[in-house]
């Protein structure tokens, strides 16, 4: 189960609208965990693909 914690940071405004954007979120939370989502899923390929001996590619197939 997630833990949730309160954080205060400073963010680059313009990288997280042009991120909201991309990822088609309505608020700044939603669009980080979003983010975080995605850069989890993508490191799980890697090590997927890292120990079938890099032996095979992803192809983008979504947006």
């Amino acid at each position: 189960m997630a833990t949730i914690r309160d954080k205060h940071l400073k963010l680059d405004q313009t990288k997280l609208n042009r991120a909201r954007q991309l990822l088609g979120t309505k608020t700044e939370r939603e669009t980080i965990e979003n983010a975080l989502d995605l850069l989890l899923a993508e490191g799980d390929v890697e090590r997927l693909l890292e120990k079938l001996g890099n032996k095979g590619t992803v192809k983008k197939v979504f947006r």
